[in-house]
């Protein structure tokens, strides 16, 4: 690919979502082999990082160290972020057009799916998201409440997010005093009555989504006694042929690992998380008052797709759980955009490659590009956004080397700052961000934690001494 010049006309890029998408996307079209003069990065609060900061575990801090890389991204001269500026509320897709060449959408997957059962919006019944985004301080989600009160919780999927909601839930008040969690959330925690924890798959032990450092901590909590029957542990044929026909290293590992917490006794510690394979919630059951009280279980079994795939379909036999408080976590889906061309089923920004695609004729809508979960859905892990957003980049710079993108009628650096001043004037920068940081650093160090999260807009605001 020819790499154009652009150093006499500067190419303006608006990044919408601070997330690692967006930060690995404006580090590839920032190296100087990419001549993109300018990016401009947006996100609807304050501070970036999206779920790097609002969604990894806060007992995970050795996760968050990636952030380091993202401010040397942020360090170059041609960068600028412009945080608690929202697209559909501060900024328009026509108001971009006017001061920016292209446009890249880099917003995740912001909900979850449903699970699509009766009874599914009883009372106690809640998504694993908003849990998480409430114990990390997430601005829109401080003031959910979760009814911790009850004795038996749910957790349906095993995917990593279910299990970094299973361990929060399972660790004791001093494991979390020692981490980045939401003041509000640990005071909420200290106050649990938790004792049974049922971490729930749809699928077998092989099939299992959560990672194996993920699973070999379960059973390595402080307090909370990981407990697996030793008949669903065990592999049934069709994995067990998979397994020897593939020899994944790090599935055999896990399903190691998973027998190996299944021959253990228990130790008597005050919870116990149950960890089960091969089931899936058919009905959430409430009382008179409406808060659910048991859940209604299929036992599965695996069966062989055309594809190959093995897929859990229902057995005739039924199971009883007594739980009265369910999160939910099967899987993600992102949120439409206004004016963005949206893919319902699959719940991404319709697209080619990164390219928008437009509803009707499914051809690239100049200018417009996506990247992240919002482009292929909620698959990988951090890293992965990285090979993702340079797929997108380098169709961003063919496009560019095409003459493919818009003639904004605004195209100078100032005249964009000018415009978001008036249209937000309470937005963050890069340099306020780092301000807001020490400060959380240091609310952190004189509790001897990592930092003290300020968990709404205002007190962010305040704490820049801004009115």
């Amino acid at each position: 690919m020819t790499v154009p010049d652009l150093t006499a006309r500067p190419i303006r890029i608006a990044i919408i979502g601070s997330g690692p998408a967006a930060f690995y996307a404006a580090d590839y079209l920032l190296k100087p082999r990419a001549r993109v003069a300018q990016i401009d990065l947006f996100d609807k609060l304050p501070t970036p990082f999206g779920l790097v900061r609002a969604g990894v575990a806060p007992d995970h801090q050795k996760i968050k160290s990636v952030t380091k890389i993202y401010d040397a991204v942020a360090a170059n001269p041609n960068f600028r972020f412009f945080g608690n500026v929202e697209y559909g509320k501060h900024l328009s897709l026509a108001d971009l057009k006017n001061y920016y060449h292209q446009i890249l959408f880099a917003t995740g997957a912001q909900t979850d799916r449903k699970m699509d059962i009766p009874g599914e919006e009883l009372r106690g019944s809640y998504t694993a998201t908003e849990f998480v985004a409430w114990y990390n301080g997430h601005p829109d989600y401080r003031e959910r409440e979760f009814d911790l009160a009850q004795e038996c919780a749910a957790i349906v999927g095993v995917g990593n997010v279910a299990v970094d909601v299973a361990r929060i839930l399972s660790r004791t008040p001093d494991e979390l005093a020692k981490t980045d969690i939401a003041d509000y959330a640990l005071d909420a925690l200290r106050a649990s009555q938790l004792k049974k924890i049922y971490l729930l798959g749809r699928r077998g032990p092989a099939q299992a989504a959560f990672t194996n450092p993920e699973i070999k901590e379960l059973g390595e909590l402080a307090d909370a006694d990981a407990i697996i029957a030793p008949q669903e542990a065990a592999l049934d044929e069709l994995s067990r042929a998979a397994l020897d026909r593939e020899k994944d290293p790090l599935t055999l590992k896990k399903t190691q690992l998973i027998q190996e917490i299944a021959a253990r006794a228990p130790a008597g510690k005050s919870r116990q998380l149950y960890i089960r394979f091969l089931v899936s919630p058919v009905e959430l059951i409430g009382d008179s008052n409406g808060h659910v009280i048991k859940m209604r279980v299929v036992k599965n079994k695996l069966a062989q797709s055309e594809s190959g795939s093995l897929n859990a379909h229902a057995t005739d036999q039924f199971e009883e759980l007594p739980v009265n408080l369910v999160f939910r976590s099967v899987g993600y889906r992102g949120i439409a955009l206004p004016e963005i061309p949206f893919n319902d089923r699959f719940g991404t920004i319709l697209n080619q490659m990164g390219r928008v695609l437009d509803s009707t004729t499914h051809s690239p809508v100049t200018g417009l590009f996506c990247s992240g979960w919002i482009k292929r859905g909620p698959s990988g892990v951090i890293g992965t956004n990285k090979p993702d957003s340079v797929e997108t980049a380098n169709a961003m710079l063919e496009d560019i080397a095409a003459e493919k993108m818009f003639a904004p009628a605004h195209a100078r650096a100032e005249q964009a700052a000018e415009f978001i001043r008036a249209r937000q004037p309470n937005f963050f920068s890069y340099a306020d961000w780092k301000k807001l940081d020490a400060l959380e650093v240091a609310r952190g160090a004189a509790q001897g934690r990592p930092r003290v999260k300020f968990t709404s807009v205002p007190e962010m605001i305040a704490a820049l001494g801004r009115a």
